[in-house]
């Protein structure tokens, strides 16, 4: 991956590509208002989006921003962050 930040919408597809897998849902379903409660997401599925999310997009998500995520637009916001913070 370049240094170049990726786009919210590539950042998106990346995400709810990855939790359609995860939880073998269809991605149409799968909006950023979508809460991680309404996909059935546990703690456990949380940090393994958080270790994909750091492995795709090359960042850190510091442990105790996982308890402040709630929607697939919550994990878009703080990617972008990151990457605005680390550019």
């Amino acid at each position: 991956m370049s240094d170049t930040p990726a786009t919210a919408e590539s950042i998106t597809n990346t995400i709810i590509g990855f939790i359609a897998a995860q939880k073998t849902l269809d991605p149409n379903i799968i909006t950023p208002a979508s809460t991680f409660d309404e996909l059935q997401m546990d703690s456990l599925d949380k940090i393994n989006l958080s270790f994909e999310v750091e492995e795709r997009f090359k960042i850190s998500i510091p442990d105790n921003a996982l308890d402040s995520l709630r929607t697939v637009g919550d994990v878009v916001a703080g990617v972008q962050r990151i990457q605005s913070e680390n550019s």
